[in-house]
């Protein structure tokens, strides 16, 4: 019996849209779906940005998003644009009565992300937010041991999400290195994956304490500066723009209704570490740590082990029992980056016709971007500031 179809549009067409296309192109050939995706048109700002439609798997092309979530053949809307875009296209794709994918953060606001999910919640619209790092299998693991209460009371969380694709004072005016497009900088780019996994694993966080840092305030502007972190390839100037958003972003935080303790690092200057996202959970009966950069293991802690026994073990997360393994690969073939934006899109086409929602919302989008706004207040006042 042929499924229902389900015509998926995506806006933007750099980094964020080929990994999301890929996504859309694999996971119908991986995972059994109620409905199968037709990856209807690409939408992008620049003509030559779209020769990649064929080779990705797209049918169309198109350079107006305006009329892309407008037309009647579009199911699902999938933002993958710069920031400071992503609350025209989402509130747009809402009031025509599409399901909307849209990439983190939300918004470049507080503000902004509350009036995206008020969209979507008139809408009546399914709604995901691209939180991606809770789609690994081992983290996914993690959460199941979390909700289980394995790890007994919790006392510390850490989380540490650091790069160093700008530590060049050369490297030139990207679009993440200005607050009108981006927001903010290492807080909202990359800061805001570490918040979400803190309040999906431990809790929501209720205050916090912070510093934010620029450590390059000037850098070169490219004849075109919309390239992404790493690729640019635009021709460079004389000219030197001001960045105005942060580099690096040290905060404290205190979970809500418990005594936890949670501490977060993110920052572009850490010179050696490409992408490095680790978080640490210690508890009174274990701990467990997780690295994006080893993402197929974890390592875990039980205080039940006998004396002669204990310390961590590390859990190779590809047995049948981990989430998502089941349409992959035997035991130790492991998984990379892409895999998990196929399993974000598995779960938002499994559930378009049920009530729950197992994945992040835009909810749980507002939620972190009130965190990351608390953090930037904090930094200005030197205070702790509540959530």
């Amino acid at each position: 019996m042929a499924k229902k179809k389900v015509n998926v549009a995506m806006i933007g067409a750099q980094f964020m849209g080929k990994a999301h296309s890929n996504a859309w192109r694999q996971v119908r050939a991986f995972f059994d779906l109620p409905v199968d995706p037709v990856m209807k048109v690409i939408c992008g700002k620049f003509p030559e940005e779209l020769e990649v439609a064929d080779q990705w798997g797209w049918e169309e092309t198109d350079l107006d998003w305006r009329r892309v979530v407008n037309r009647p053949d579009i199911d699902i809307v999938d933002v993958c644009t710069p920031n400071f875009l992503h609350p025209p296209i989402a509130i747009a794709a809402a009031k025509a009565g599409k399901h909307v994918v849209c990439e983190k953060p939300l918004a470049n606001t507080l503000v902004e992300a509350k009036e995206m999910l008020a969209a979507v919640t008139r809408a009546r619209v399914k709604h995901m937010c691209g939180f991606s790092y809770r789609f690994a299998p081992a983290v996914a693991t993690i959460k199941k041991m979390m909700s289980r209460g394995e790890l007994g009371r919790i006392f510390h969380f850490r989380a540490a999400y650091q790069q160093d694709w700008i530590v060049d004072p050369d490297f030139p005016m990207v679009w993440r290195l200005k607050k009108k497009h981006t927001g903010s900088g290492a807080l909202g780019d990359i800061g805001a994956h570490i918040t979400d996994l803190c309040q999906h694993l431990v809790g929501d966080i209720s205050e916090v304490c912070a510093t934010m840092q620029t450590f390059i305030k000037r850098r070169p502007i490219s004849e075109r500066d919309t390239g992404i972190s790493g690729k640019a390839k635009e021709k460079r100037t004389a000219k030197t723009g001001t960045v105005d958003v942060d580099d690096a972003a040290i905060f404290l935080g205190r979970i809500k209704g418990a005594d936890t303790l949670a501490t977060f690092e993110a920052t572009r200057f850490a010179t050696g570490r490409r992408n490095c996202n680790s978080i640490e959970i210690y508890g009174s009966n274990g701990s467990v740590t997780w690295n994006q950069e080893d993402m197929n293991f974890f390592h875990y802690y039980s205080a039940a082990d006998p004396g002669y026994a204990q310390g961590f073990r590390r859990v190779h997360a590809t047995d049948p029992g981990h989430p998502y393994i089941e349409a992959w690969w035997p035991t130790g073939h492991i998984l990379g980056y892409e895999h998990l934006f196929v399993h974000e899109a598995r779960d938002f086409l499994s559930n378009l016709n049920k009530t729950a929602a197992p994945y992040s919302t835009f909810a749980d989008a507002v939620s972190c971007q009130k965190v990351l706004a608390a953090v930037e207040r904090s930094a200005k006042s030197k205070k702790w500031e509540k959530v």
